[in-house]
C-alpha cells in the first residue's frame, strides 16, 4: 500500500470510520484563527460508555492552536494539530497530523529511510455547529463531496489519485467554498455529537 493511500485510511479510521476529504492547503490564515478555552478538555461520544475520546490541549506552537489526541474504541490513538477557524459568523476546525506514524525516531532502523521525505501532513476540515455543553461537528466527507462535484465540476480545484479526492485549491478559494456550502448537506455531512468528560 502506498503512503498516500495509507494516510487516507489512517484519517478515515481516526475520524470515525468515514473517509474525510483532505486538502493540501489549510483553511486558515493567521488572521482567521481563534482560540476558545471552551474547547479544551476531553469530549466523549457517550459519557456512560465512552467509546471514543477527543482530547483538546493548548500548545505553545503553533500559536493559538490545539493538540488533539483522538482515541478510538480499540484504544488506538492519533495526534493532530487543530486550529479553530472563524470565517464570517461560522466556525470550522482544521486538523492535520502532528506526527506521521511512519516517521522513525532513528532513520537507521527503517529499510527505506529516504521515503519519509515524500509524505505530507494534509488538512481535514470540520464545521463546528456548537461548542457549548455539547460539541457538535460535521465532517467534510469524500463520498458526499464527489456527488456535489458531479453536479458542479468547477466547484473547487482538486485532483483524484487512486480514487481518492485531494483538494488543491488555495486557502482563499477553500474559504470561499466552505462558506458557500457551510449549510449544505452535500459538503458537511458526517455529524459527530460529543459531551464533555472533564
Amino acid at each position: 500500500m502506498n503512503t498516500r493511500k495509507l494516510l487516507f485510511y489512517m484519517l478515515a479510521a481516526l475520524l470515525g470510520g468515514c473517509v474525510p476529504v483532505i486538502s493540501l492547503h489549510p483553511l486558515y490564515t493567521k488572521e482567521d484563527v481563534v482560540f476558545d478555552k471552551k474547547l479544551l478538555g476531553t469530549w466523549v461520544d457517550d459519557p456512560n460508555e465512552p467509546e471514543t475520546t477527543w482530547q483538546f490541549k493548548s500548545i505553545d506552537k503553533p500559536e493559538n492552536a490545539y493538540k488533539l489526541i483522538f482515541t478510538d474504541e480499540d484504544g488506538l490513538k492519533g495526534s493532530f494539530v487543530a486550529h479553530l477557524v472563524k470565517l464570517q459568523d461560522k466556525l470550522f476546525l482544521d486538523v492535520y497530523p502532528s506526527d506521521l506514524p511512519w516517521e522513525p525516531q532513528d532513520p537507521n532502523e527503517v529499510e527505506w529511510p529516504h521515503n519519509i521525505y515524500f509524505l505530507i501532513p494534509a488538512h481535514a476540515f470540520m464545521r463546528i455547529d456548537s461548542a457549548g455543553p455539547r460539541l457538535k461537528m460535521r465532517l467534510m466527507l469524500e463520498s458526499q463531496l464527489k456527488e456535489l462535484l458531479e453536479e458542479d465540476p468547477d466547484a473547487i480545484e482538486r485532483v483524484v489519485i487512486e480514487d481518492r479526492l485531494i483538494l488543491t485549491a488555495s486557502t482563499k478559494k477553500l474559504q470561499a467554498f466552505v462558506l458557500k456550502y457551510a449549510d449544505s448537506d452535500k459538503v458537511f455531512t458526517g455529524e459527530i455529537v460529543l459531551e464533555r468528560k472533564d
